[in-house]
């Protein structure tokens, strides 16, 4: 964090050590002759309680530093020197995104130290999927109240996952909304920017008949369609998250189901593009498999995906029958088991699941690219049991 304007335990112009009520007036002086001073603190805004919340996380973004990063947290703006000589034409990538309603159920059980995991993985996995590197990311942080080691559990999640997809955390803002906000609620979002080589650029004009798909499992609902998950189990469904799912496996309850962090591909995808002949990437977000899938192919082939190679986790089983939702409307909002696919030559498709396997990434061919209209095709049944 650079700069935070927050809340402050301490008042000013009061008698005593004790803070003396205030109310609106003509102006004029009170009984005892003098006016109230008005703080900051009054409004409900602390720079105290902020400046706590960026001691408690420096330790973990110096943990995301990168060589290229210069100078230290507290300045105006985070510094970064490219390095412009391992570039032949380097274009910078940027993307901006949050976690939604994911936070709800972080609040509700009051565990912050995950969703900033999930916050890094819908930046970065964008990133990648034009091909580009990571280099750095900036976070905002907005609260009711600004309790700093909530505030330093959500950071240090944020840092966790920059160091998973080996970017830098060069600094953000946190700031406090006294009645925007209710106390115990915050959002979160983050801005990413990423290089990669002008003539490396994964573009869907690179995708051809032939071409095999590969799937990337996720590690379940990542941080999309939350809404209707909370509608339909929280909601309609009435059931608490301290509920221990038998599906879920190892005593596992709802709440920890739903709070599982995204995947971070990052540094996987990156290692599969020097390894492999990659010609598309694309992160499964809102939109499910086919509306993502369908942003990565030319006019002119279809993708084919075939559900039955992969088993959906337990979870999109239990969301789809308690809410008694449709295929075509799962398959529309949730990943369904599959957080990213490439796109990779026939040639190189050994090679490419060889490659992220070594890495732990449960991957599989999952279909292929023939002739088309720029479509996506769904064919089979997902297996079950």
């Amino acid at each position: 964090m650079t700069h935070v304007t927050e809340r402050s335990s301490g008042g000013s112009g009061s008698s005593g050590g004790e803070r003396q009520p205030w109310t609106a007036g003509s102006g004029r002086a009170g009984r005892s002759g003098r006016k109230r001073s008005v703080s900051y603190a009054d409004a409900g805004v602390s720079i105290h309680a902020g400046e706590r919340a960026v001691e408690l996380l420096k330790s973990k973004v110096k943990g995301t530093r990168r060589p290229e990063v210069m100078g230290d947290l507290g300045g105006f703006a985070g510094l970064f020197r490219l390095d412009t000589t391992k570039y032949r034409k380097p274009i910078l990538a940027s993307s901006t995104d949050g976690v939604g309603t994911k936070l709800v159920i972080a609040q509700q059980l009051d565990i912050h130290d995950t969703v900033g995991i999930d916050l890094v993985a819908m930046v970065v996995d964008d990133l990648v999927a034009c091909g580009a590197e990571p280099l750095f990311l900036l976070d905002y942080i907005a609260c009711g109240e600004v309790v700093p080691d909530r505030v330093a559990e959500i950071g240090a999640g944020i840092a966790d996952g920059c160091r998973y997809a080996g970017c830098a955390l060069l600094g953000g803002e946190t700031a406090e909304h006294p009645g925007v906000l209710k106390p115990d609620e915050y959002d979160v979002s983050a801005t990413g920017v990423g290089v990669v080589e002008e003539s490396e650029i994964l573009t869907p004009e690179r995708v051809e008949v032939g071409d095999v798909v590969i799937a990337m499992r996720s590690s379940g609902l990542h941080s999309n369609g939350y809404s209707l998950v909370r509608h339909v189990l929280l909601g309609a469904g009435r059931m608490r998250l301290d509920t221990v799912i038998e599906d879920f496996g190892r005593q596992r309850t709802l709440g920890e189901e739903l709070l599982t962090p995204t995947k971070i591909y990052a540094q996987d995808c990156l290692k599969l593009i020097a390894e492999a002949e990659v010609r598309a990437l694309a992160h499964v977000t809102g939109g499910g498999i086919p509306g993502n899938l369908v942003r990565i192919l030319p006019d002119h082939v279809d993708a084919v995906v075939n559900r039955s190679t992969w088993k959906p986790q337990p979870i999109f089983d239990l969301v789809q029958a308690k809410g008694r939702i449709d295929d075509s409307e799962m398959e529309s909002t949730f990943n369904m088991g599959v957080g990213m696919f490439a796109i990779v030559s026939a040639e190189d498709a050994d090679r490419a699941l060889a490659c992220l396997a070594g890495r732990g990434v449960d991957a599989w061919q999952v279909g292929e690219v023939i002739e088309g209209t720029g479509e996506v095709q769904m064919i089979g049944q997902y297996t079950r049991g």
